[in-house]
């Protein structure tokens, strides 16, 4: 009867508060998570919902003394947790004073961003240098699983040094497309697509010709590097902007791969719109 007459009593204003009390509590758990994603805070909080559900489950059936062996190590575990945490902590609290806390998060985003482009550059910069042939697609919206499969899978991590080695002539895994899907690399030595286009230009290859075929059924972003001239170039949306400079590589792959859509003026000079040649 309480519970009823408090719910009864609830003002417009009371309802609002309440509401934002709550959106406010899961703002705090989120922000606590993004702090601690990648540390080994994680795997205790995960021992610790165990330990928590397996103390639920002796008050159920009556377990008595493990119940209260779990519960001595749930009272003595957040003191220890303070205690092996303390630098995590106070490296918070410095970052509460510091008015950061709730701008690492777009901080971190932003660093991976840089840390993606710079490593596609840096890798795409050696292999045009050296004339090393390279088809890289960057999955969007549209999901390339059914490629990715045709592949060896990597689940890797995006380095420079693991797209340079993976399209070295005469190594395993160099014939093919690599693909990147969330941000990791998937797979190499996959197939794609070719374009069927009598359109494009009969100096452009194999790889080309598959970027630009994937680029016309999905949304994919597909960086090719001529092994015959070194070129630098980018299939999208079933357009081919070739002989990128580094730094409309970077600028131009920064804005299709983060950046809003819409921002790019390309040059007309390097672009391919499969209704002319470039």
């Amino acid at each position: 009867m309480n519970i009823i007459e408090q719910f009864t009593d609830f003002t417009p204003v009371n309802i609002i508060f309440s509401f934002l009390d709550i959106i406010l509590v899961w703002y705090v758990i989120y922000k606590i998570l993004t702090l601690i994603r990648g540390t080994k805070a994680v795997q205790l909080l995960k021992g610790l919902f165990v330990i928590i559900v397996a103390r639920i489950a002796t008050e159920i059936f009556g377990l008595d003394t493990l119940g209260w062996m779990l519960q001595e190590v749930i009272d003595w575990g957040f003191l220890a947790i303070i205690i092996i945490f303390t630098p995590e902590i106070r490296r918070a609290l410095e970052q509460i004073g510091r008015g950061r806390l709730f701008q690492r998060s777009v901080n971190q985003l932003e660093d991976e961003q840089a840390r993606l482009i710079e490593a596609m550059k840096k890798a795409v910069s050696y292999m045009a240098k050296r004339r090393i042939g390279a088809l890289i697609s960057i999955e969007k919206e549209t999901g390339l699983n059914e490629y990715i499969e045709t592949g060896i899978r990597l689940d890797a991590n995006i380095s420079s040094e693991l797209i340079i080695n993976t399209f070295i002539p005469n190594t395993p895994l160099h014939d093919g497309a690599m693909i990147i899907q969330k941000n990791r690399i998937a797979a190499a030595a996959c197939y794609l697509p070719l374009s069927e286009s009598t359109l494009i230009s009969k100096e452009l290859g194999t790889r080309h010709r598959a970027a630009l075929g994937l680029s016309e059924v999905t949304d994919a972003i597909v960086v090719v590097v001529s092994e015959e001239t070194g070129a630098i170039s980018i299939a999208v949306n079933g357009n081919l902007h070739r002989n990128l400079t580094l730094e409309n590589f970077e600028s131009l792959l920064k804005t299709l791969w983060f950046g809003p859509e819409g921002e790019l003026e390309a040059s007309s000079k390097w672009t391919w719109r499969g209704k002319k040649h470039g």
